[in-house]
């Protein structure tokens, strides 16, 4: 293959780059947005897919973000490619702290009191594998988290709703300016040989 790497990477090194980014977070950063900002949509409708991927990706249905989020952005009429995009708000480096706000909040909304995750508890629910235990078992770990996953998820999705919605507005609009200023000077050309014909 033309492209292809001439050293392949083991497993521990791909895991590393999908945690750790080779150069920096800044420049995946920037990669990233370029890959929002380029879709070809509305930016209403790449603002919404975003913002669906967002909010799917504070539930705590891990390996169903991608599935939810498009579901959600068929219903709001967002962009589905979008979509796939905002769950990465959702990653790693973030899953501890939207798990811990997820449970203290929706223990806040459940039984008037934020409670801590409590590392015992969690011991005991996850005991022998998370996919040998009933849905019974894990409901009380499971329920505050998707209960205040709710309300923070809907900031989370307006908080990238907005962002994305100008951010696309304004690389959009900049983008037709420079096109139409291309054009101009041909179409003067055109309009010159014509007056001179």
């Amino acid at each position: 293959m033309l492209f292809k790497r001439r050293d392949k990477p083991s497993h521990l090194e791909r895991l590393r780059v999908a945690v750790w980014p080779r150069h920096s977070f800044a420049r995946s950063a920037r990669y990233f947005s370029k890959r929002v900002l380029r879709l070809t949509a509305s930016p209403h409708a790449i603002a919404m897919g975003f913002a669906a991927g967002a909010f799917a990706s504070i539930t705590p249905f891990i390996g169903l973000h991608f599935l939810l989020s498009f579901v959600i952005a068929f219903v709001v009429g967002g962009n589905m490619v979008a979509a796939a995009l905002g769950t990465v708000v959702g990653n790693p480096l973030t899953f501890p702290f939207i798990w811990a706000s997820t449970y203290k909040v929706g223990s806040m909304i459940l039984y008037g009191e934020a409670k801590e995750l409590d590392h015992t508890a969690i011991d005991k629910h996850l005991d022998g594998g998370f996919l040998e235990k009933s849905l019974d078992t894990l409901l009380p770990l499971i329920k505050p988290m998707l209960v205040g996953a709710v309300p923070l998820g809907l900031i989370t999705a307006a908080f990238f709703y907005f962002l994305v919605f100008y951010s696309v507005r304004a690389y959009q609009r900049t983008r037709r300016l420079k096109l139409s200023s291309r054009k101009l000077p041909a179409a003067v050309k055109a309009a010159a040989r014509d007056v001179d014909a």
